[in-house]
C-alpha cells in the first residue's frame, strides 16, 4: 500500500501561489488567494460543496464562507484557500478566513469520493496540515468540524488543536404546542422594509451581539448584500418596533431550507435590543418566527446556539427544541 509522505518534500513557490506534490500519489496542493480564484475553479468548488452537502445532509460551510469561495471578489479578498487536486479535479479545499479579532478560521471540505481512499491518503489531514503551515504565524487558528464526532476530535488533536466551542443545532416540530403559545408574551411584528430598516436593524443587532465572533459588527452594506440571496423572503424577516422610542425591540430573520428532507425553517438571526433584555421578548420573537415558518408550510423549525449559552438553550428547550447535532470549533495550541 502506498503511503502519503509529509507535505513539503517536493514543492516550489511563485509569487502568492504555492504548489506541493505528494510523493508517490497523484494528489497536489496549491495555495491560492481568494481574489485570484479562476471562474472554472469557483464553479468546481461550488460543485464540490454541493456534493459534500448532499452526502452529509449538512452545509459544509457557513454562509459567509460559502460566499467567499463561490462569489467573485472584484476588489480583492483577504482569505486564502488550499486546493487539493486529483487528476485535474478539485478533491478538497481548506479555507483560511481572517476573523475580526485577528485570529484565523479554518474550514476543510473534501469530496465524498475522496474520503477514506486507498493508498493511505487522509486528504482532510493533509489539507489541515498545509493550511496550518500557511496561516499567519503567532495567530490563533480555529478549526471547524460540522457534525463533529470522535474522528474529528482525534484528527484535531493530532494537529495540535483542542475543543473550544460547541455550536448546537436544535430542532422543533411545527406547529408549536398550544401551551407554548399561551405562555408567550404577545408581540406585534411586521416584515422588514428594504430602504428603511437597515440602520435600525444593524444598530440593534450589533449591540445585541457586541463581541460575538460571527454575528456582531454587521454593516448596512453587508445586510443589503446578504438580502440579495435567492432564499430571502421578507415575510420571514420580522422586526418589532419599539413603541416607546426610536429603533426596534428586536428582530427575527428566518430562512427556509427547501433542499432539505424534511424542509427546515431556520431561525437565521434573532436579536433583542439590550435595552429590552429580561422582558420575555426573545421568546416572543422566536415564537413569531416559528409561526411564520409554519404559515409558509414548514413542519420543522431549526436554529443554532452556543452550548455555553445556558439561558438560550433553556429557552429553546422550553419551546420544545432538542439537540440534533453539534458543530465544533477547535483552537490551535501552538500559536
Amino acid at each position: 500500500m502506498r503511503r502519503a509522505r509529509r507535505l513539503g518534500v517536493l514543492g516550489f513557490a511563485t509569487g502568492s501561489r504555492y504548489r506541493v506534490t505528494l510523493a508517490d500519489v497523484d494528489v497536489q496542493m496549491a495555495v491560492v488567494d481568494l481574489g485570484d480564484l479562476s471562474d472554472p475553479d469557483r464553479a468546481a468548488l461550488a460543485s464540490l460543496l454541493a456534493r459534500a452537502d448532499e452526502a452529509d445532509a449538512h452545509p459544509p460551510l457557513p454562509e459567509p464562507q460559502f460566499l467567499e469561495l463561490t462569489r467573485p471578489h472584484p476588489g480583492g479578498a483577504a482569505g486564502r484557500t488550499v486546493l487539493a487536486r486529483d487528476e485535474d479535479a478539485i478533491a478538497g479545499c481548506a479555507l483560511l478566513s481572517p476573523a475580526k479579532d485577528g485570529s484565523t478560521v479554518l474550514h476543510v471540505v473534501v469530496d465524498p469520493r475522496a474520503r477514506g481512499r486507498a493508498g493511505g491518503i487522509d486528504v482532510v489531514a493533509e489539507l489541515i496540515g498545509r493550511a496550518v503551515a500557511e496561516a499567519p504565524p503567532d495567530s490563533p487558528i480555529h478549526l471547524w468540524a460540522m457534525r463533529a464526532g470522535p474522528e474529528d476530535d482525534d484528527r484535531a488533536r493530532r494537529h495540535g488543536f483542542v475543543p473550544e466551542r460547541d455550536l448546537l443545532q436544535m430542532r422543533v416540530p411545527l406547529p408549536l404546542a398550544a401551551d407554548v403559545e399561551r405562555a408567550t408574551r404577545p408581540l406585534v411584528t411586521r416584515p422588514f422594509v428594504p430602504g428603511r430598516d437597515e440602520d435600525a436593524w444593524t444598530d440593534t443587532n450589533n449591540r445585541a451581539f457586541e463581541g460575538h465572533p460571527e454575528q456582531g459588527g454587521w454593516t448596512a452594506e453587508q445586510l443589503r448584500e446578504r438580502m440579495t440571496a435567492d432564499w430571502v423572503e421578507l415575510d420571514g424577516f420580522l422586526v418589532a418596533d419599539d413603541p416607546d422610542g426610536p429603533g426596534l425591540i428586536g428582530s427575527c430573520w428566518t430562512k427556509v431550507h427547501r433542499d432539505r428532507s424534511p424542509v427546515l425553517g431556520e431561525i437565521y438571526v434573532i436579536a433583542v435590543d439590550p435595552r429590552h433584555h429580561g422582558q420575555g421578548w426573545g421568546r416572543s420573537l422566536t415564537v413569531a418566527g416559528l409561526e411564520s415558518l409554519w404559515r409558509r408550510g414548514v413542519a420543522v423549525g431549526m436554529l443554532y446556539t452556543d452550548a455555553t449559552n445556558e439561558a438560550a438553550v433553556s429557552l429553546y428547550r422550553s419551546l420544545g427544541f432538542s439537540v440534533d447535532h453539534v458543530d465544533r470549533s477547535y483552537r490551535s495550541t501552538t500559536a
